[in-house]
């Protein structure tokens, strides 16, 4: 049977990058489709403008958004820059994992093994993009990428390289901790609302669940350092921090269908969008700005998983010399 070593590593990247490209075409169908409740099975890839049904030559990764040139066949309509971004991002992160995930298995590691382990670490990558493009969006992170990201972590612990069932159980319930503890439970009792989304908790248990703690706390406390620098960044460029466009959009149905209620149900629907802090107009002032957070905990998590053995030796290098 033909082992790691056996493989040509321009077949090996050549397979792993056409596979980020094509896995981030299909990406692009989840990120639309995913906030919006909708199958991203069926139906086939649509225009989102007319809906007409997509070609096969006009759905080639990147490539066919430049040759049409940022427009869609069938109308005209402008096809937005992070259908093909996105694309790009599936595939760089494949090559990314060759470098890193796969060169690191050992070289007797069944082809079958390789590639299952890859594609393990492609899913995690590919819905770690998703969850952060969905969010900077709808500022919404979706359970069935953070719950089940975190429930396919723990499952495949037999599968992944140095991990460990007490590792992954215990990382999530510590990464889920970290955020509900003091930015819901406590930060509810004194403010009388939550400070972080309960999706910001379920990320960072996702990041325990497939890293463990180290991975959990690495991909807060960096998450929460990006974040800032993105902040300032944008009151820099702008001078302010806006809601995203559908978050507005959203909260303004949601308003609308309440004047169509009336009596009890109408109450029932005011106790629900009194749960979700989004339902309400954001206060004025810089402390009261919202800007999504999960991005910054997407790209933390990618991050650790990409560079987290060299990060855990510089710093365990750093405090003991030597070691």
């Amino acid at each position: 049977m033909p082992t790691l070593a056996d493989l040509p590593p321009p077949l090996i990247l050549g397979v792993a990058v056409s596979l980020g490209l094509l896995f981030g075409s299909f990406l692009n169908v989840v990120i639309h489709r995913l906030p919006r409740e909708q199958s991203v099975v069926t139906p086939g890839s649509r225009c989102p403008a007319c809906g007409t049904p997509i070609r096969a030559y006009d759905n080639v990764p990147v490539l066919s958004w430049l040759l049409l040139r940022g427009k869609s066949r069938c109308c005209g309509a402008k096809i937005s820059a992070r259908y093909p971004l996105v694309e790009l991002l599936g595939g760089l992160f494949a090559w990314a994992l060759v470098e890193t995930v796969v060169s690191d298995l050992a070289p007797e590691t069944a082809w079958w093994r390789v590639l299952l382990v890859f594609a393990l670490y492609l899913a995690l990558g590919l819905g770690l993009i998703a969850a952060a493009f969905i969010d900077l969006e709808h500022m919404l992170l979706p359970d069935e990428i953070t719950i089940g990201g975190t429930l396919l972590g723990i499952v495949t612990v037999p599968l992944r390289p140095e991990a460990t069932w007490l590792g992954s159980l215990g990382g999530a319930v510590f990464g889920f901790l970290l955020i509900w503890l003091p930015f819901d439970l406590l930060y509810r009792a004194l403010r009388g609302q939550s400070g972080m989304g309960l999706g910001d908790a379920k990320l960072v248990m996702l990041a325990g669940a497939w890293f463990g703690w180290p991975g959990a706390l690495f991909t807060l406390l960096a998450g929460a350092v990006q974040g800032t620098i993105g902040a300032i960044v944008l009151l820099l460029t702008q001078g302010k921090i806006e809601e995203p466009q559908a978050v507005r959009e959203e909260r303004a149905e949601l308003l609308k269908h309440l004047e169509t209620l009336e009596g009890e149900e109408r109450r029932a629907f005011e106790d629900e969008l009194a749960k979700d802090p989004i339902a309400k107009e954001p206060e004025p002032g810089l402390i009261k700005a919202r800007l999504p957070f999960g991005p910054f905990l997407a790209l933390s998590a990618l991050e650790f998983l990409l560079f987290g053995k060299v990060l855990v030796r510089e710093y365990l290098q750093w405090f003991w010399p030597g070691l």
